[in-house]
């Protein structure tokens, strides 16, 4: 192509961008379509297009081909950089190389590349070209057009200096139409920082700031809802220009009624800030604007002497937070008012039932409904309320797993009422606060859809506060015996055990570890239409059709013994004990199973030998005892691992350290004590038939931790069990008095697995660790 027709394609392609130009109505939305479109007109590798702030002291760019993921530039406009230089002198400058400082110091002393663009970009800047736009009527800098890198690896030509002194004009004449506004992709700028966050690119910020003006559309509300931006995408934006830490809508947030004595709705909406909580630092401030709100000062006068700590928020979860504390949330003034004097306990009125409960849909009433439901969905077995005196927060912590977690902390204003609420809903005696009472809540009631029963107790405490502990006990079925994590061994003697029509059998373990659910278990297998079970439990946790199942009442003269005897003249073929604490209980549950009744009991022991030991301190005939006895199943309760559990393979030396473990009750018994090596041998040989792949190699896994569990690595629970049959053998050694030792070699050679035994073959199977094994089987 000869140099001529290479002018005039120049020029017709020069021309055509200029047009583009000319005839858009939104010069924001075509820059970034043009700019690709401008570097292939004049060969260019790089366009940049800057625009002059108001006052004229800087240049901010605007358009960046090919450094899109680089922060913004804000250039001085003086002599210290190429594009400042142009801004500074409104002259047009052609350079061959900017890394060339005695071609730069022809135009200024002072003049120098900014070399940290490269630096951090990696792009090698050679040729530069750049032109000021210029208003056409006095001359006022708008902006300035920089061409870097001409293709050709050769400066800029004459032409090319012609051309970008036309498109230096045409750009200005538009940049001077369109309306002022902020530059959306600057730091300035409230949303910026999702460009630099890759959540939105440059091109679709632009054009969604072009359409809330034209529209008269809220900014945020259409990048939310048109542009997926998400919510916490949008409030970083906002934390990283406003300087603050950025606060997410919390659902579960407690009104702070100390807090909001003088803060009405309106007020909080029309000023855009709401104090949300108090910590040792000062009160925590959610606004939208927390420029505006700490230069206004309003705070401090609201809140004297009290240091604010500012959190920004969308206007969306700002408006969700009003709604929350005021909207529907919100109850009656009588409430608010009584709640709000609560802080002072010597000062504060008696508070009668109709007053708590007078408005089912009042704040109070949804804070201890939230509290039970959140429980009871994250599979939580018991809840603590533990108040504090004076000033100090409510704190509410949550059992799940066997271990005490942080649920919550609420205002001191709600620490009297809450108690008030939930001895209403079990039907305790409010004004009674010096001693500890019993109850339960049937929460159906309450809130329909939730088949949950709870098991209330309230204790006095130190500073004439009460705390309140509420067991969640789900009514529902019983699980079956096949859930309930039983060995394969221990499941088939225990349905040979209690198959037997008469007998006494018991289930023991300290308070926590699942007696109550074993024993359920085992009268659902029981449970048929031809046999007539009753239970005397305290209280009843689990509600079972087709039992007849009594309630303990001391008062009432309802104790466990005088049930017993009741039961024995009601036609009972199977009776179930929540407890056999004395003699007398005990000594009634004997003379059943003697007389052709199965009696199921529980017992507070640590294992299936001793519990032997402890009925016959009590008092118990031996020989009585001996010919009752079925069997004794101890059980404690491990944390299961997690889904998210990561196998490995052990080493030699970790399997020979559980082996050692395992091995360690065995010593008891004759096999044991003859041949301990081939003893030691035998167990490991059973492990690898079990256990083991085809190769001999054992598969262990280790806690992790993921979102389902809390990042425990652990999530629910997991039975260990050590099942004691009553066999010819044991009952020989009950009525010879034996000792515990002597039981527990004559049950581990007739093959009970010991506690800790069923625990490691149950890390084995890759259902727990042995550092939990090793919490709960201790002696």
């Amino acid at each position: 192509m000869s140099q001529k027709d290479s002018a005039l394609r120049f020029m017709h392609e020069l021309q055509s961008l200029t047009n583009r130009i000319h005839a858009t109505r939104h010069i924001d939305e075509i820059l970034l379509e043009i700019s690709g479109e401008a570097c292939a007109v004049f060969g260019a590798e790089r366009l940049t297009i800057y625009v002059a702030n108001d006052t004229g002291n800087e240049i901010i760019s605007r358009v960046k081909t090919g450094l899109e993921g680089f922060k913004e530039l804000r250039i001085p406009v003086n002599d210290r950089s190429v594009a400042g230089f142009v801004a500074n002198h409104k002259q047009l400058v052609n350079i061959r190389d900017v890394y060339n400082t005695e071609e730069l110091t022809k135009y200024s002393p002072t003049l120098q590349f900014l070399q940290a663009v490269d630096k951090q970009t990696g792009f090698h800047a050679r040729e530069m070209l750049a032109a000021p736009l210029l208003s056409e009527n006095d001359g006022t800098l708008i902006g300035v057009v920089q061409l870097i890198n001409n293709k050709q690896q050769h400066p800029f030509e004459n032409q090319t200096e012609d051309g970008i002194r036309l498109l230096a004009k045409t750009l200005a004449i538009a940049l001077q139409q369109r309306q002022q506004q902020p530059f959306p992709f600057s730091p300035q700028h409230k949303y910026g920082g999702l460009v630099a966050a890759n959540v939105i690119t440059q091109a679709a910020l632009q054009v969604a700031l072009r359409e809330s003006h034209r529209d008269k559309t809220d900014l945020e509300t259409l990048l939310s809802e048109k542009y997926q931006v998400p919510l916490a995408a949008l409030g970083q934006s906002l934390a990283g220009y406003f300087g603050v830490a950025y606060e997410a809508f919390k659902p579960e947030r407690v009104k702070p009624l100390d807090l909001l004595k003088h803060i009405k709705r309106e007020y909080a909406a029309e000023n855009g800030w709401l104090p949300v909580d108090e910590e040792k630092e000062g009160i925590i401030i959610l606004t939208t604007d927390p420029e505006r709100i700490r230069a206004s000062h309003t705070v401090a006068h609201v809140f004297p002497n009290k240091k604010a700590i500012y959190r920004v928020s969308t206007r969306t979860e700002f408006q969700k937070t009003l709604d929350l504390f005021f909207g529907e949330q919100s109850f009656d003034n009588n409430i608010d008012a009584l709640l709000s004097t609560m802080d002072d306990e010597d000062a504060a009125e008696p508070v009668s039932p109709e007053e708590i409960s007078a408005a089912q849909d009042n704040e109070l009433v949804k804070l201890v409904n939230q509290i039970i439901v959140e429980a009871y969905k994250t599979g939580v077995s018991d809840i603590h309320i533990e108040p504090s005196p004076g000033n100090e927060k409510t704190r509410i912590r949550f059992r799940r797993d066997g271990s005490l977690v942080a649920y919550k902390e609420v205002p001191a204003s709600y620490r009297n009422p809450l108690v008030t609420r939930i001895k209403i809903m079990c039907d305790l005696d409010i004004s009674e606060k010096r001693k500890p009472q019993d109850g339960k809540i049937k929460f159906k009631k309450y809130v329909p859809g939730y088949d949950i029963e709870l098991r209330v107790a309230t204790i006095p405490t130190q500073g004439g506060v009460e705390d309140v502990v509420m067991r969640i006990l789900a009514s529902g079925e019983p699980l079956p015996l096949d859930k309930l994590a039983l060995s394969e061994r221990t499941i088939t003697n225990l349905k040979s055990v209690i198959a037997k029509p008469y007998g006494l059998f018991f289930v023991c373990g300290p308070t926590g570890s699942g007696k109550t659910t074993t024993l359920h278990s085992i009268l659902k297998h029981l449970n048929t239409p031809d046999t007539k079970i009753w239970t005397a439990e305290d209280p009843v946790e689990i509600t079972q059709k087709g039992l007849r199942q009594v309630q303990v009442n001391n008062k009432a003269g309802l104790t466990f013994a005088s049930i017993m005897k009741a039961f024995l003249r009601a036609d009972p073929d199977i009776i179930m004990v929540g407890e056999m604490r004395d003699k007398e209980t005990t000594s009634t549950g004997i003379e059943a199973s003697l007389t052709g009744h199965l009696v199921l009991a529980t017992l507070h022991t640590n294992s299936a030998p001793e519990s032997i030991i402890r009925l016959l301190d009590m008092g118990m005939d031996p020989f009585n005892f001996a010919d009752a006895l079925l069997g004794i199943l101890a059980q404690r309760l491990a944390k299961r691992l997690c889904k998210c559990k990561e196998a490995y393979q052990p080493e030699a030396a970790e399997i020979k350290a559980m082996l050692k473990e395992y091995s360690e009750e065995l010593k008891q018994t004759t096999d044991w004590q003859k041949n301990p090596d081939q003893a030691s041998e035998t167990v490991y040989k059973d492990w690898v038939t079990s256990f083991a792949n085809k190769e001999g190699q054992f598969t262990l896994y280790r806690a992790k931790g993921c979102d389902a569990c809390n990042n425990t690595g652990y999530k629910g629970r997991l039975g260990l069990h050590e099942l004691l049959v009553g066999s010819d053998k044991v009952k020989k050694q009950i009525q010879e008095h034996a000792r515990v030792a002597e039981l527990l070699a004559t049950a581990l050679e007739e093959g009970m697995r010991t506690l800790k035994q069923d625990g490691i073959e149950k890390v084995l199977q890759g259902l727990t660790d042995m550092a939990q094994i090793r919490s709960v089987c201790i002696k």
